[in-house]
């Protein structure tokens, strides 16, 4: 599930699409922009919760034959702050779920929205980004690669967690156990480019910086 939380002004040239009166309108990145755009590729310096972004839902093979699981990552990619959920199916609810996660868990405001389109994020999910004041942003389709941070994210937690962890059946469960990877992931786990820094770390160096 992709998402970038945005907070300056919007990049000209996207187009605002409204679909019926009351849903939320949709900013569509033309590729050649989205390329280019500060919404995307990665980004180094800015204000945590200025630009997060993620992906997914990925799908994983649970451990039983013919269990999937359905996994969503959002990440601010000034701080590396991840935050993480499981659910067995990717719809608009369960995407409006996790945007909900997102803004209780993400220690900074989520002023937008950056989505790698699918069809989890139908006008439902546009009109839970309104009633949120948030703006919804959709990246052009199969780019991968204008998402690059939030998939290489999506990959560590497949090989630090998924792939070592013995991961319960019962999801619920498993959403705790990813709880406490994403509070190991957020602040034990240092990073390496946040020059060895864990996400917690950079934060608290970050507002310190800005009180001297």
């Amino acid at each position: 599930m992709g998402f970038d939380f945005h907070g300056g002004t919007y990049p000209e040239g996207a187009e605002e699409e409204r679909g019926d009166p009351g849903t939320a309108p949709e900013w569509r990145l033309p590729a050649a922009l989205a390329a280019s755009s500060p919404l995307c590729g990665e980004k180094t310096q800015g204000i945590p919760g200025d630009s997060a972004r993620g992906s997914g839902p990925g799908r994983y093979l649970g451990p039983l034959p013919g269990l999937v699981w359905k996994h969503f990552t959002g990440r601010d990619v000034v701080s590396r702050w991840d935050v993480l959920q499981a659910h067995t199916r990717a719809t608009a609810a369960t995407a409006t779920q996790f945007l909900d996660s997102l803004q209780q868990r993400m220690p900074f405001p989520i002023r937008a929205v950056q989505v790698d389109g699918g069809s989890e994020f139908a006008a439902e999910f546009e009109q839970a980004c309104q009633q949120r004041g948030l703006r919804l942003f959709v990246l052009p389709p199969r780019s991968p690669k204008l998402n690059g941070a939030v998939e290489r994210a999506q990959r560590t937690h497949t090989e630090e967690f998924y792939q070592v962890a013995d991961c319960s059946l019962e999801m619920a469960a498993l959403n705790r156990e990813l709880r406490d990877w994403e509070k190991t992931y957020n602040t034990i786990r240092p990073h390496q480019s946040l020059g060895y820094l864990t996400p917690l770390q950079f934060l608290q160096q970050w507002h310190s910086e800005r009180k001297v």
